[in-house]
């Protein structure tokens, strides 16, 4: 990102595009609809506003981005991260991993860790969730979460430390010490993949893991009911064409990005396991539909959060983007439309003696 392109820490919003984002449905489509809908009707629930406020702290890492009232992260060094920061979005940050701990039958990690794991790293830790579960679960081994705001409770376990750090710089952690790097939710915040993964593969010890777990940020089905005028299915254009702008993708899922740079990086032993994760109470089987339950409260616990950076890339108002969650909401909340998004999941070895 050039000089130019950097905002102070006290910017409001990313600047407008007046040009619409390439296959979005403009913004004034939802309200069209909006106005042909029944107000009365409950899936159309009010968004809150809930602008959070920070001390004046000396520390620059706290010197948050206000955007329509809510909070991100301070925007230096590379990092760039389209979520807000702030505690709506951290609760919907927990409410996933639940999700994810609920696909996987409880697991924290797909990769075949033994027993005797001692050095454990979680990149972009967010809350802190998935560190502080682990550590719990591993009280002999050594973790550090990393995450570029501070967003973590002071409470955890013993052996558990948060550094904040920005992992698209070069990492200081010491090389061929770790035994495991987990990495999980980046997607439209990396520029390089291939960079990143060779910084773990360097901090990994030979015969350590790394995983890696990143999302469709597209909505989908299999009988036709996400298309391209619902507003699940314009969800991921917004999301696709609003990540071009920032010059990070959100196709990480979509283009085997994941594959390409761990083989680039010199992992070995490539593994992955896919999922479709639905959304909604539409689901008959008990398990998928209690996780498509905890989805759809994860999304509707701050959609405004997740959507106001990226929508205002179109120069969409607060207004306008809560004119489309309402619809979104709906959509969700729908028995009709059978949704899901799909995951991808893949841990790789670095070579050598375990």
């Amino acid at each position: 990102m050039s000089e130019q392109q950097k905002k102070e820490p006290g910017a409001t919003a990313p600047q407008a595009q007046n040009e619409p984002l390439p296959g979005v449905l403009p913004a004034q489509h939802w309200a069209q609809i909006a106005q042909t809908q029944d107000p009365d009707d409950d899936a159309d629930s009010a968004i809150e506003d809930n602008a959070s406020s920070t001390a004046s702290l000396s520390s620059s890492i706290l010197q948050y981005r206000t955007i329509h009232g809510r909070t991100y992260h301070s925007d230096r060094g590379n990092a760039e991260y389209w979520a807000s920061n702030d505690e709506r979005q951290n609760e919907a940050l927990d409410i996933i991993h639940h999700v994810l701990t609920l696909s996987h039958d409880g697991k924290l990690h797909l990769a075949p860790l033994g027993d005797n794991v001692e050095k454990v790293i979680d990149i972009g830790t967010g809350t802190g969730i998935w560190a502080i579960d682990f550590a719990d679960a591993h009280p002999n081994a050594k973790v550090v979460g990393t995450e570029i705001s501070p967003i973590q409770p002071s409470w955890v376990p013993p052996n558990l430390e948060f550094q904040m750090d920005d992992c698209t710089q070069d990492w200081t952690f010491e090389e061929n010490s770790y035994d495991f790097v987990h990495i999980r939710w980046l997607f439209g915040s990396i520029a390089d993949w291939t960079a990143l993964f060779k910084q773990a593969y360097k901090t990994l010890k030979p015969g350590g893991y790394i995983e890696t777990q990143e999302p469709s940020i597209r909505f989908e089905s299999d009988d036709g009911t996400v298309n391209e005028k619902t507003a699940m299915g314009q969800f991921g254009k917004i999301f696709v064409e609003g990540g071009k702008k920032m010059g990070r993708t959100m196709t990480v899922l979509e283009d085997g990005i994941q594959r390409k740079a761990l083989e680039e990086a010199g992992f070995e032993a490539i593994e992955e396991a896919n999922f479709k994760t639905p959304i909604g109470s539409w689901p008959h089987d008990p398990k998928q539909k209690e996780i498509a339950r905890f989805q759809q409260l994860a999304v509707e616990q701050d959609t405004e959060g997740t959507m106001i950076y990226v929508a205002a890339l179109a120069g969409w108002s607060k207004e306008e983007v809560t004119v489309y969650i309402s619809q979104l909401r709906r959509e969700f909340r729908s028995q009709a439309i059978h949704g899901y998004y799909r995951r991808k999941v893949l841990w790789a070895r670095k070579p050598g003696a375990a």
